[in-house]
């Protein structure tokens, strides 16, 4: 028996035939709390084993203290083992030692020599798929429609709807033309109501533009 599609404020999105829920998989902006962490609506993320903490092993260095954010758009796909390394994680390393001594001397401030300035945030678009493994480096800027590739590690800009493979990652093709890209970002279908968008399944998850663009309201 078919179930309804879940509401984006559900944490556990998927249901067994059973009844069960699959402890798994999770709509992400519902299992973390933090204040530098922002989840768009439906963008989910799996795990082999579900941890205790999704932002610690998603996000393990973005601390609550952390001048930079992470913010992850809509309908996003986040597979096992995927990490994001924001920018507190780095070091210092335009000096003799690269050495962080403020972390363990209770002194993690701005002013601190052994620590580098603010590092820049990590935003990711929307309908973004991140294969298994893959480690996103800190500031990348991935756009909307991207498939990062399993294993692949990513920094800088990456355009909407590239797909990237590979350490260092590199973008191996794009997935459309210029021309189409930029229709479809114009579209943007992950900001439609959730049932014009099941009503147009076939539509956005097919190859007719068409179609696609008729569906527009």
């Amino acid at each position: 028996m078919a179930h309804p599609f879940p509401t984006p404020d559900r944490r556990n999105p998927i249901i067994w035939p059973n009844g069960d829920v699959h402890p798994g998989t999770v709509f992400l902006k519902n299992a973390v709390q933090h204040p530098h962490f922002e989840v768009g609506d439906y963008t989910y993320a799996s795990a082999d084993v579900p941890p205790e903490n999704w932002e610690q092993m998603l996000a393990p260095y973005l601390f609550p203290s952390a001048p930079e954010r992470l913010s992850i758009g809509k309908f996003c796909q986040i597979a096992h083992g995927v990490q994001f390394i924001t920018a507190s994680a780095n070091h210092r390393y335009d000096g003799f030692s690269s050495y962080p001594f403020a972390i363990f001397d209770g002194g993690i401030t701005p002013d601190r020599p052994s620590l580098p300035g603010p590092g820049p945030s990590t935003v990711v678009g929307h309908d973004v798929w991140f294969g298994r493994g893959a480690l996103i480096l800190p500031g990348a800027q991935i756009g909307s429609g991207a498939i990062i590739g399993a294993g692949a590690v990513v920094s800088g800009d990456v355009p909407p709807f590239a797909v990237v493979v590979g350490n260092p990652g590199r973008v191996v093709r794009l997935r459309f033309d210029a021309a189409v890209t930029q229709r479809l970002m114009q579209i943007a279908w992950w900001h439609w109501p959730i049932d014009q968008i099941l009503t147009h399944e076939a539509a956005i998850c097919g190859q007719d533009l068409t179609a696609l663009e008729a569906a527009v309201i």
